[in-house]
């Protein structure tokens, strides 16, 4: 039987843990809710009412928004997920955010107090 030299070691070590490394990247997604979807939240950020919740049935949102709905004060903020996972609004489309949240709370500071208006869906 061969004996297991430092190269093999450090080999065998490294690929452990890249793959512990990927699971633990994959855990955290799977544990959030259906397809790594952000929960839900309902907060006044700087007096403005912002909610945010996984979206159901197939409007508008359901495809850019990731299945997520955002609402500022009660109007829907059309929102949509890039491909590296950030979010967009259509209120601050060049400055990406982490989260939906995030993207609700640029908005309302992008809108400087001026109401939000329904995006029409075409």
């Amino acid at each position: 039987m061969p004996e297991l030299s430092r190269r093999s070691a450090l080999t065998a070590a490294a690929v452990l843990a890249t793959s512990a490394g990927t699971l633990s990247a994959v855990t955290p997604a799977s544990a959030a809710g259906h397809h790594g979807s952000p929960g839900s939240f309902d907060e006044v950020y700087k007096g403005r009412r912002i909610q945010g919740r996984p979206a159901t049935g197939s409007g508008h949102h359901g495809h850019h928004g990731a299945g997520y709905a955002v609402f500022v004060d009660g109007v829907e903020l059309h929102v949509m997920r890039n491909a590296d996972g950030s979010w967009i609004s259509v209120v601050s489309h060049y400055d990406p955010v982490a989260t939906p949240r995030a993207a609700a709370r640029a908005a309302v500071d992008e809108l400087q107090g001026a109401p939000l208006l329904p995006f029409p869906a075409n």
